[in-house]
């Protein structure tokens, strides 16, 4: 389970996150969802350790991140905004790399990429560097990195940006099959069809802060609409969040 509390974290004059607060528990995928600069991205940060929280607290499995980071990156998989590849090393390496960095060696890792590199439609580009890929090649390099030690907890930030219909799907269907063996799921994205789809749960952040937390039939009571993403729309006009300035 991903929980965070009242966590506060400012650039410079710029506050991004201002006291917000949710859980994602397991065998749920829970969907972080908000307008551009809702804060969404720095909160995920926080809570797979690339930032430090000014106040608040992120826990991972029950593990304070700011008290033992490696800990609860060890029950982490990440999809982050910026996917990061080294343009020298191939689509197998890097898989390959992150599954050495936490432990994985020998036949089982290999047969653990092998099975990644299938799933997520690598084979004709696993062996090529990443140097040139197109960025749902590079989406798919870092979905693999994510997933190669077969992590508790996943955090997917706009999991299928860039992918075709295939294998958006096939992504969608991954992500259904962890959540159906307990995994604890914690993504955004501004496909609204995909958030209705794949979420369990909603947050719908603004401005730093939680605005609306429920599951999607549950929001669309609240909103009064059947159209999700009228249903966004109509709760940041009411929270007067639609210009929401966080980073």
């Amino acid at each position: 389970m991903i929980e965070v509390q009242n966590l506060v974290k400012s650039f410079g004059e710029v506050q991004a996150l201002k006291g917000l607060t949710f859980k994602a528990p397991d065998g749920q995928v829970t969907g972080l969802i908000g307008p551009n600069g809702a804060g969404k991205t720095t909160a995920f940060r926080v809570v797979y350790g690339l930032l430090v929280a000014d106040a608040g607290t992120a826990w991972v499995d029950g593990i304070d991140v700011s008290q033992d980071r490696m800990g609860a990156q060890r029950n982490l998989g990440v999809l982050p905004d910026v996917r990061g590849l080294y343009p020298r090393l191939t689509a197998r390496e890097h898989i390959r790399y992150f599954g050495q960095l936490h432990g994985a060696s020998g036949r089982d890792l290999e047969s653990d990429i092998e099975d990644l590199i299938e799933r997520l439609g690598m084979a004709d580009f696993a062996d090529r560097r990443a140097k040139g890929f197109s960025r749902g090649q590079e989406l798919k390099v870092a979905l693999g990195r994510a997933l190669v030690h077969r992590p508790k907890n996943l955090i997917l930030d706009e999991p299928t940006n860039g992918l075709d219909v295939m294998s958006s799907r096939a992504v969608r269907e991954l992500i259904n099959e962890m959540k159906s063996q307990g995994h604890c799921i914690l993504i955004s994205s501004h496909i609204m069809s995909e958030v209705s789809a794949l979420c369990d749960r909603l947050i719908i952040a603004a401005d730093g802060c939680q605005i609306a937390e429920g599951s999607p039939d549950e929001l669309r009571e609240l909103a009064g609409t059947d159209d999700l993403e009228e249903v966004f729309v109509r709760l940041l006009v009411k929270a007067g969040a639609l210009q929401g300035a966080a980073a």
